[in-house]
């Protein structure tokens, strides 16, 4: 953590709603005019498209599963390298994934990573948004997959020996995250729709990824100053057989917050129509309402951070 460098730290598995904060985020900084500088977490893959495609092809001819979610797939360490510089010099280096809309109108390759690159030094904070924004983990070893730990530390200034601890850089951790069945039906739409994965295929894939997602995904919300939490209203019961993804409308928002004193939760619930407090630390809205909740609850800490850097 650092009073000079903040950091902020959205973290979350794709279909969250992630990029719903984003955009919440994007606001604040504009309307108060801070300088963020913007990370994306398919900065830190291991591999460009065309290499994981090969990765891929060499695991399931020996039997074995990769996931998006463990360190066989992604640089843990060159993020904690990257917070670890920024909160200490406001500067830091990384190499940015080109995505399909940074490709569009370019020569850029779709799937690839740009060229190393040195962060200006003239931002505000530095803003992430991906899936290992608050992850924890001790030294692994690809044979070693059976016997991953994560340690959940509701301290996050504790080090691990010899280990990974991202959240520890981090001064504003948010968790973004569906309930597991409004997730698996997302991710099975994407497999079907996007990959032209059959039923069984993507049934297959969620099983084989759910130890690593157990391991690297779901402890960072332990460590979250502020969990939003997408529940949705409709059946969800099977997965598997759901084709249709549930709106916005069709969701409430559970907010768990770390930290319930820092808050005026009197303000807040007056600030968000239909909120509600369903414990003495969580409130609960409508789908709709997540933006504005964002923007309510967010806004003081963005505030809070900028000042206590003018003041360093």
């Amino acid at each position: 953590m650092s009073e000079k460098h903040p950091i902020v730290a959205v973290t979350g598995a794709s279909g969250a709603g992630t990029t719903v904060v984003k955009q919440a985020f994007s606001d604040i900084f504009k309307n108060r005019g801070i300088h963020a500088e913007f990370v994306d977490g398919e900065c830190f893959r291991r591999y460009d498209r065309d290499e994981m495609q090969a990765v891929l092809k060499d695991s399931e001819t020996a039997g074995e599963t990769l996931s998006p979610y463990g360190p066989d797939v992604n640089r843990f360490d060159l993020l904690e390298s990257l917070f670890s510089e920024y909160s200490q010099t406001g500067t830091g280096k990384l190499r940015r994934y080109i995505s399909r809309e940074a490709a569009a109108g370019t020569n850029l390759n779709e799937g690839s990573f740009a060229d190393w690159e040195t962060l200006p030094g003239d931002s505000d904070l530095l803003f992430y948004e991906g899936l290992h924004g608050g992850v924890v983990a001790n030294r692994w070893t690809r044979r070693e997959a059976s016997r991953y730990t994560i340690m959940i530390n509701e301290r996050r200034d504790n080090k691990i020996n010899g280990g990974i601890d991202v959240a520890q850089h981090v001064d504003l951790l948010l968790g973004v995250v569906p309930v597991v069945n409004l997730e698996w039906i997302q991710k099975i739409n994407s497999d079907m729709k996007a990959k032209g994965y059959s039923d069984e295929s993507t049934a297959v894939n969620i099983v084989n990824r759910m130890q690593d997602y157990i391991h690297f995904i779901v402890p960072q919300f332990s460590v979250t100053d502020i969990n939003f939490q997408r529940v949705p209203i409709v059946d969800t019961s099977n997965p598997f057989v759901a084709r249709e993804i549930p709106e916005t409308s069709e969701c409430i928002v559970v907010i768990r917050f770390r930290s319930p004193k820092r808050f005026d939760f009197p303000y807040i619930l007056s600030k968000i129509d239909g909120a509600k407090m369903s414990r003495p630390n969580t409130i609960v809205i409508s789908g709709s309402q997540m933006q504005q909740a964002m923007n309510v609850i967010c806004t003081p800490l963005i505030q809070e951070l900028i000042e206590k850097r003018q003041a360093h």
